[in-house]
């Protein structure tokens, strides 16, 4: 897929054409190892992961029953961005798809930006699933420290990464189907507690759950607002669907169908879940730090089903950090491919997995094992509070990128997508809006403003790491095509 070239650095215009080597034919080196229904499952699985399994848990005791209006309100803006992206993935299908798109229709320093910025996204949202799986092993070993069970999965993990994308792939797909299996499991469940009355939770379950107990707002509109940044957080991953699109068979079917039911995902697993589950058990019983799930079954009386959930919980954080390595690796050789990564990280292994970028992130992750250690009871809160900040960087390039992308259209600079977003730019300004009350609401939040000192260090990393490169390569770094590597080759 080609389009016309267009001149660069000239604001709307900018959009470069693309590089040869990038685009659906797979001339990036990857093997095109995943298939429909496993791109299917991981899309699924970016939709349902710790945020909601045990973040929720939290956001129930800021904000109520009102949380089921922030998750659907987020999963709204969280539709609009995929479809952004997904008419971004059919006009260019490529597997470093965000900060592609970013150097493409924004500059280079923008691209180099995103591709290191989402890759630390994943490092921190790794630390935060081994922080959550330590966790969910404690359930059932509370003799066993964080640090040790961390330290395992992060092992098992790493070795999955590196043998074959189709491994991946299909560790993914039965990740996510045991979590779509008991999440409906617990759904049908639920319901049956409520209109059969049977178990211990059948006295006291009733839809009026949702509002009884000082309305839906219990805290006020205000302290629901202020949960956003964690309900954002469990939205994290829907994305990486875009990052499939260089090793899936056929990208231009499956990823148009992948985006398009995440309306259906959502409703399912974030909404009708989290409703059934708050009526039947009050919302005043949640705390932070349990997850929603085990507790409602405890409530029920079925000590079973309780750490049934609690496996179900521990394959969705396994899942997500499986994913996270899967992507950090494939984010370091885009950035290698044009040269704003050292160019080792470019090189695939004989099993055409970039091994060399996923052993360094996976090592990073492991600073999540030393702050289960130092500190096992707010390692979970700074660490998702950094990966939202992250994400949200990620997103608002992507909805910028395809508001100067529908600009080019428009101006027939550059082909229309087979895949266009409704309401073209519209809903992407609007996506924007929401994401910057999103970063307002982390600066006001004193536990979460972490992630913005934080961001201000990567800020200033990331100018540092330009301006190193641009004097390297005497202002034309990422100019060139770039140069896929493969041991294999």
């Amino acid at each position: 897929m080609t389009s016309p070239q267009v001149d660069k650095g000239h604001g709307d215009s900018g959009a470069a054409a693309p590089r040869t080597g990038e685009d659906h034919t797979g001339e990036e080196g990857y093997e095109r190892g995943l298939g429909s229904r496993q791109v299917q499952m991981i899309a699924i699985g970016g939709a349902i992961g710790v945020g909601l399994f045990m973040g929720a848990g939290a956001n129930i005791a800021k904000a109520g029953p009102s949380i089921i209006l922030m998750y659907a309100l987020a999963g709204v803006v969280i539709f609009f961005i995929m479809r952004a992206l997904g008419e971004l993935l059919l006009y260019r299908p490529v597997s470093g798809s965000f900060a592609e798109y970013a150097r493409e229709f924004l500059g280079p320093f923008f691209g180099f930006a995103t591709g290191w910025t989402y890759w630390l996204m994943w490092v921190v949202t790794g630390m935060a699933e081994l922080t959550a799986a330590a966790i969910y092993i404690h359930f059932w070993f509370p003799a066993i420290p964080q640090w040790v069970s961390a330290l395992v999965f992060l092992v098992v993990l790493f070795g999955v990464n590196l043998i074959s994308v189709k491994i991946f792939g299909e560790v993914e797909f039965w990740f996510s189907m045991i979590k779509v299996t008991a999440i409906i499991g617990m759904i049908v469940i639920g319901l049956g507690v409520l209109t059969l009355g049977f178990s211990e939770a059948g006295d006291t379950a009733q839809a009026s759950n949702l509002w009884a107990h000082d309305g839906v707002f219990p805290n006020g509109v205000g302290s629901s607002l202020m949960t956003l940044q964690g309900v954002m957080f469990a939205y994290l991953a829907v994305e990486l669907v875009g990052v499939t699109a260089g090793e899936s068979e056929n990208p231009e079917k499956t990823l148009p169908k992948a985006i398009n039911t995440l309306p259906w995902r959502i409703i399912v697993f974030y909404v009708g879940a989290l409703s059934v589950i708050l009526a039947v058990v009050k919302w005043t019983e949640f705390s932070a730090g349990t997850s929603p799930f085990v507790y409602a079954f405890e409530k029920m009386g079925i000590p079973l089903a309780a750490g049934i959930v609690n496996f179900v919980v521990l394959t969705a954080a396994l899942s997500s950090c499986n994913s996270g390595m899967y992507s950090t690796g494939r984010m370091l050789r885009g950035l290698a491919a044009n040269s704003e990564a050292p160019k080792a990280f470019g090189r695939l292994n004989s099993r055409k997995t970039p091994a060399l970028g996923i052993t360094v992130s996976v090592a990073l992750m492991g600073i999540g094992v030393i702050l289960n250690y130092i500190v096992p009871e707010k390692a979970f809160g700074y660490v998702t509070s950094v990966a939202t900040a992250a994400g949200v960087w990620t997103w608002l390039m992507i909805l910028i990128s395809h508001i100067r992308y529908r600009r080019a259209v428009d101006a027939g600079r550059l082909p229309a997508s087979p895949f266009p977003a409704p309401g073209g730019a519209v809903f992407s300004w609007v996506a924007v809006a929401f994401l910057a009350l999103v970063t307002c609401l982390i600066a006001y939040d004193e536990d979460a403003r972490v992630s913005l000192y934080v961001g201000a260090v990567w800020a200033v990393g990331l100018a540092v790491g330009w301006r190193f490169l641009q004097r390297r390569t005497t202002g034309n770094a990422g100019s060139d095509a770039p140069e896929y590597a493969s041991a294999a080759e």
